[in-house]
């Protein structure tokens, strides 16, 4: 008899967030997904929902006291998705793909250091996908000039990426396979992040990059 897995993923209200906790529920999981105020919040179908907000410490404590007052355990945590920006960096996304390689870092960082309590670590590496990110990203304040014409073109390419991209649904399947599935520290979509993951590897680095200005319009 398999015991069913007690699910936490962070910031469910829509986006990859909200597409993991409903194929986590899909997969026979009891899942707990985290909002920043619940009184405003969505209903996800098969997911309860938790207020928190991963900004403040207080809150926090008091999210996992109540999942594990009511659930006695969590078993899968699904709280940073990492990107192929986090191996292969793209022109004028500098913060975006600096995040993503700390996510890397801490990531197997913290598989070594919280193996002995029996919990591993895992990576999911998505290309785009069409969620609303780009749409909350903050703008800057002030532009360099001399950079405005690449700036723009690349902009219009990321545009012209996410438009094309797929829905979050199969990062999210991807997720649950990491979660649930045998242990490995990367995993990537199938489609262009897994093509990326492979170039990156086995590439030399003059290609993939001409290829990648090719992508954003740099020619």
């Amino acid at each position: 008899m398999s015991i069913t897995k007690i699910v936490l993923v962070t910031g469910v209200s829509s986006g990859i967030g909200r597409a993991t906790a409903l194929k986590f529920a899909e997969a026979g999981c009891r899942v707990y997904g985290t909002v920043r105020d619940l009184a405003k919040a969505q209903p996800v179908p098969g997911v309860t929902l938790v207020e928190m907000d991963v900004r403040d410490e207080v809150s926090i404590e008091r999210g996992i006291a109540t999942i594990i007052a009511q659930a006695r355990r969590i078993d899968v945590l699904v709280n940073n998705v990492s990107s192929v920006l986090g191996f292969l960096p793209a022109p004028y996304m500098a913060l975006y793909a600096a995040s993503k390689h700390a996510v890397e870092g801490l990531s197997e960082t913290l598989d070594y250091e919280v193996r002995q309590f029996g919990i591993r670590v895992a990576l999911v590496e998505p290309s785009f996908a069409k969620t609303n990110l780009d749409l909350n990203a903050p703008q800057a304040a002030s532009t360099i000039v001399a950079y405005g014409r690449e700036r723009d073109i690349v902009s219009r390419a990321i545009q012209k990426n996410i438009q094309k991209a797929p829905v979050p649904d199969s990062v999210a399947a991807t997720i649950v396979r990491a979660a649930l599935g045998g242990w490995k520290m990367r995993h990537t979509p199938k489609g262009e992040a897994s093509l990326l993951a492979k170039l990156r590897r086995f590439m030399p680095a003059g290609p993939v990059e001409k290829g990648l200005r090719k992508t954003f319009g740099l020619g």
